[in-house]
């Protein structure tokens, strides 16, 4: 397979210096890529499966219009470019606005620090997901139901282009799932523990505590009291700081949501002021070893680092070529598509707010009554509007942790919660465990990362307080 996907670089190229005066952009993408999927339920196998696969798509554009076609048959690229090209030049009524990049032809290697996991056998993978079952199931007789998930891909990718670029791309990711659900009577509790590397197998070996802490939390909080449902000051920690990141400020960045929607645009406007003057966030696929990095997105456009907010004004959104090109800004190399049956849209890559000043100690320090929630369970966002639930949370009384409570869900609107946000904390973590969904293109590798905040005035959903619904 190597010699068919290598063969093919020549002809796309060829191709596209032939089919491109007819349309003003023309880009083919091809991907072969070599994968593994495990799924245990309750310690019983459902999913066992290695999977090859090979296939590509095709994207012309012309006076604005887009044409699309994918294939996996090598044989029938030439079909794909001409349904592309006449799909194009069929819609396209208005002008093709793309910034502006340079063209460029490379090859480039993400390189593992340590096991490919392509390079282990399908027997030892398993043994593993039994293993950490095993782990989740023991913890205590009151655990009901177990799930284990493994995951791991190995692709490469060929992009060439009307305009000379010939990019030849190639990484792994990894993921691993845990989840155990507790139950006591028509108490029911879940602990959940998702991990992804793209560095080497060895960072899903050896998680006995992460996943007996799943199991354990599920258990632990069958007797804890729910919290009570009110307006709190609340402390998270980094791991619900990038989920909160991610969710409910990052897709706000992305550009194609903003251009095609004038109200977000001017909600998203550039120099509002969004939080206070100590607030740093950044989207970017230039750092390295992350689950969101790369050298170029699927459009060829180089990966950078993009602030969004500076000292708390934004100053920054997430592009594709297109939506750069619309909105006279930088292209950002935030064009991505989950695989080749899709075409790119604005994605994500690794976002995080950088690190403050203040001792965790201290963000605590001058709470009367609040709560600090770590890590997560779930969470939900409708543009501006977010729902998270905490996956672990205690009362803070008088500046101090007190008793652990359950059913700790933070809800808010994202502009007031940037603004409310008092105090950075001096800690940081980088969370490995994204995989975005948009667009129907669900599972595609991101970092978040960030440091604990202190936020005043969050909704906190639990068991009603005496008086209120």
């Amino acid at each position: 397979m190597t010699d068919t996907i290598d063969q093919a670089k020549t002809r796309m190229q060829e191709l596209c210096d032939r089919w491109g005066p007819r349309v003003d952009y023309l880009a083919i993408r091809l991907e072969q890529s070599e994968g593994t999927d495990i799924l245990l339920r309750g310690g019983q196998v459902e999913t066992l499966s290695e999977a090859i696969a090979i296939g590509g798509h095709v994207r012309a554009c012309y006076r604005g219009g887009w044409g699309f076609a994918s294939f996996n048959d090598l044989d029938s690229l030439t079909l794909c470019i001409e349904s592309a090209v006449a799909a194009a030049r069929l819609v396209g009524d208005d002008e093709t606005r793309l910034a502006a990049i340079d063209p460029v032809q490379i090859t480039q290697r993400l390189p593992l620090t340590g096991t490919d996991p392509r390079a282990i056998p399908l027997a030892r993978k398993k043994a593993l997901c039994s293993h950490y079952a095993d782990l989740l199931q023991g913890v205590d007789p009151r655990i009901a139901t177990t799930s284990v998930r493994y995951a791991d891909v190995a692709q490469r990718v060929l992009l060439a282009t009307s305009e000379g670029t010939l990019i030849d791309q190639a990484w792994s990711d990894m993921e691993m799932r845990f989840a155990a659900t507790a139950r006591d009577g028509n108490t029911v509790q879940t602990g959940r523990e998702t991990t992804g590397s793209r560095n080497a197998y060895e960072d899903l070996d050896h998680l006995d505590p992460q996943v007996m802490g799943a199991a354990q939390r599920a258990v632990a909080a069958l007797d804890l009291p729910p919290v009570k449902g009110a307006t709190y000051d609340v402390v998270i920690d980094p791991i619900l700081t990038g989920l909160f990141v991610h969710e409910a400020f990052g897709h706000l960045s992305e550009a194609d949501m903003a251009y095609e929607n004038p109200d977000l645009l001017e909600a998203m406007s550039m120099g509002r002021r969004f939080g206070p003057d100590t607030l740093q966030i950044f989207d970017g696929a230039a750092p390295q070893g992350h689950r969101g990095s790369y050298g170029y997105d699927d459009e060829g456009t180089p990966a950078t680092t993009t602030q969004l907010i500076q000292d708390g004004v934004l100053v920054g959104r997430l592009h594709s070529r297109e939506t750069a090109g619309k909105l006279d800004e930088v292209p950002t190399g935030n064009a991505r598509c989950l695989n080749y049956h899709y075409s790119p849209l604005v994605r994500m890559t690794n976002t995080w707010i950088e690190r403050g000043t203040t001792s965790v100690n201290d963000l605590l320090a001058d709470i009367k009554q609040g709560v600090y929630a770590r890590n997560w369970l779930e969470g939900m966002t409708n543009g501006e509007m977010f729902t998270f639930t905490a996956g672990e949370a205690w009362m803070i009384r008088n500046g101090k942790l007190a008793e652990p409570v359950r059913d700790v869900t933070l809800s808010g609107n994202v502009f007031r919660t940037l603004a409310d946000i008092e105090a950075i904390g001096d800690d940081f973590y980088w969370d490995e465990s994204g995989g975005c969904g948009k667009g129907g293109q669900n599972g595609l590798p991101v970092g978040c990362g960030g440091p604990s905040l202190r936020i005043r005035n969050v909704v906190v959903g639990g068991e009603a307080a005496d008086g209120n619904e």
